[in-house]
């Protein structure tokens, strides 16, 4: 018995000594100046597959973050009430005995893990703690709730022994917790709270309710693996589900977070420098932009091309009047602000171009540790290996060329690795999707662009383009094009997206489509017929569309290109950091790893080879 060799040998007995377990943190409770808790609320992760790491009510930054780094889940335990004035309210009569030292630091670790996908389970306080954080709001006591009174409350606060079975509560059909609880309507639980959530706010919606209406139960509205129940489910035999829910989704996040470290994860196509004109910081979680570093790092996303997106002027309209131009573009490269009078200077498509990929160069300057500009497919690998994100730059709108062959050559030698020939209205080169067929598909400049952009090792873009011009770019190029950011028109009728005969098309030249996440280039979203409220565009809308693409032009033509900011941002993938949210949907799919590392950017990364290096080959 108290012989540790031979508790050793059992170690020793295999090879490894065990199986990866999803590490589950548990935030622990404080009383009287201790960290403490509950031995059920670890074993109960014991018993349901996963290794519990205690977690300590601090409030330290680095002890936050680098905890999360380790993380495969987050178990948010019971306890004592929050202080009401975390919601901006003055305290109840009625409220009860508050834990302060475990309010701020839960706060930060529920915000920050929320904000890195990670899965969490809340129990009893632990599902306030989801609510406080994520916009919902929790009533004092429970008395205090505005509730149905055609029926009697309950009692909440029991005396009875924790593993006594005090209630029953109803569930929502259509929830997780039902799947869980093997499609039962009614379960029994114990209770023991003063405070409950009052409304879940819009990340939740209510998944089980007591007799007396007051919410048991909660799950994400996002698509994520985020749960919170009221009753204590650790003392009691019908709990272990949920625990093992909880390490189940758990070490599905594992599996994606070790897939990212293995592949390169590009997202072909944001608007994010559109926001340059408002001063946004690159370096924050800065919430004007939906691509930053904290973002890119918090969804493990490696790479990202950013365009400078070019409005198309109207008939009489001037370029320069749709467009803005601040000291915040403006830059030298001393990084001193340019000392120049704005009014004076004549904003041509070329020059705000230009001045968009200085911006580009002076970010990545001031973030050079973290940040570089790649060019090639191995630059993207090297900065991969070296722990650097990535910035390509693109033009969205052919109008930056300004009338100019040699600009082609111009944009090249900057580094753009491809070109959209068009945006919403025609343009010199080619007709768009939303315009007025003002050359009947390319023009005759627009076909020496296109040859220009070969010989440059530029890639054509045709998203915005019009189905002639598609066709009669398909044709003048010598190399694959590719669509960056473009969806299937079968599935929502927009003259943006592509016809499967396009993609067949596509595809037959070895070019490649990028699923956006525009809402409405996802699904018609206006009301339907019977006035029932339309589902907002998710997660599950956009994998509609990547697998509509796969069946019709095969695993090695398709991909990502978000549109974030400018105006892609989906339930579920809303931003950067949601990312790897679309790995677990293509695993949860049972895609294999290597045509996951294809659709995250593969198949581009073929092309842009291919491209590259044609002009050396001609």
């Amino acid at each position: 018995m108290f012989s540790l060799p031979s508790h050793l040998a059992d170690f020793y007995e295999t090879y490894p000594e065990a199986e990866h377990q999803p590490i589950i943190g548990i935030t622990a409770n404080f009383v009287e100046g201790d960290a403490a808790l509950r031995d059920r609320y670890y074993q109960s992760v014991v018993n349901a597959g996963g290794t519990p790491v205690i977690i300590p009510p601090v409030n330290d930054k680095r002890t936050i973050i680098n905890t999360l780094d380790h993380l495969d889940g987050l178990l948010l335990s019971g306890g004592a009430d929050f202080n009401p004035m975390w919601a901006g309210e003055e305290p109840s009569p009625k409220l009860h005995g508050i834990n302060a030292t475990r309010d701020l630091p839960e706060l930060l670790i529920t915000q920050l893990a929320y904000n890195r996908q990670i899965p969490i389970l809340g129990i009893c306080r632990g599902m306030q703690t989801l609510a406080m954080t994520l916009g919902g709001k929790v009533a004092q006591d429970v008395s205090l709730q505005e509730l149905n009174r055609d029926v009697p409350a309950i009692k909440h606060s029991q005396d009875a022994d924790r593993q006594e079975l005090t209630h029953s509560v109803t569930i929502e059909e259509d929830s997780t917790l039902y799947n869980i609880y093997g499609n039962t309507r009614k379960i029994f639980v114990n209770s023991f709270h003063h405070q409950a959530v009052c409304d879940t706010g819009k990340r939740f919606r209510v998944t089980a309710r007591a007799a007396d209406g007051v919410i048991e139960g909660m799950e994400s509205t996002e698509h994520k693996p985020i749960m919170g129940v009221q009753w204590h489910p650790e003392w009691l035999e019908s709990g272990l589900p949920l625990f093992q829910w909880l390490v189940e989704q758990a070490n599905n996040f594992h599996v994606a977070k070790r897939l990212h470290k293995r592949i390169l994860t590009l997202d072909t196509h944001c608007d994010t420098p559109m926001f340059f004109a408002q001063g946004v910081h690159f370096d924050h979680r800065d919430p004007r932009i939906l691509v930053d570093l904290h973002k890119m790092t918090e969804g493990r996303q490696d790479a990202v091309t950013m365009v400078a997106y070019l409005p198309q002027p109207k008939i009489g309209e001037t370029f320069s009047s749709k467009v803005v131009v601040n000291e915040h573009i403006l830059v030298q490269d001393d990084d001193e602000e340019l000392r120049t009078d704005i009014s004076q200077l004549k904003i041509t498509p070329l020059l705000y171009a230009d001045l968009i990929f200085n911006k580009i160069e002076d970010i990545v300057r001031r973030n050079s540790r973290y940040l570089s500009i790649a060019r090639t497919p191995a630059d993207l690998y090297q900065d991969k290996r070296k722990g650097r994100k990535s910035i390509m730059l693109g033009i969205e709108n052919g109008l930056a060329l300004n009338h100019d062959l040699q600009n082609v050559k111009h944009f090249a030698q900057r580094g753009i690795v491809y070109i959209t020939l068009c945006h919403n209205g025609d343009n010199d080169i080619c007709d768009s999707a939303r315009g007025c067929n003002t050359h009947n598909g390319v023009s005759q400049f627009g076909e020496r662009v296109i040859e220009q952009m070969n010989l440059n090792g530029i890639m054509v873009d045709l998203s915005h383009a019009g189905e002639k011009s598609f066709y009669d770019a398909l044709e003048i190029s010598a190399t694959p094009i590719v669509c960056s950011h473009s969806n299937c028109r079968a599935l929502c009728d927009h003259p943006r997206n592509l016809t499967d005969d396009q993609m067949r098309a596509l595809a037959r030249r070895g070019g490649v489509m990028h699923i956006t996440l525009y809402p409405g280039f996802l699904r018609n979203t206006s009301a339907k017929s019977d006035n029932q409220p339309v589902t907002p565009v998710n997660i599950l809308d956009a994998m509609d569309h990547l697998e509509h693409a796969i069946d019709i032009m095969g695993i090695d033509h398709v991909g990502l290109g978000t549109d974030f900011d400018g105006d892609g941002g989906i339930i579920g993938l809303a931003d950067s950091s949601e990312m790897i949210n679309f790995t677990l949907e293509l695993l949860r799919r049972k895609y294999s790893e290597r045509d996951i590392e294809k659709i995250w950017g593969g198949n581009w990364l073929r092309v842009m080879s291919q491209v590259q290096n044609f002009p050396q080959n001609k």
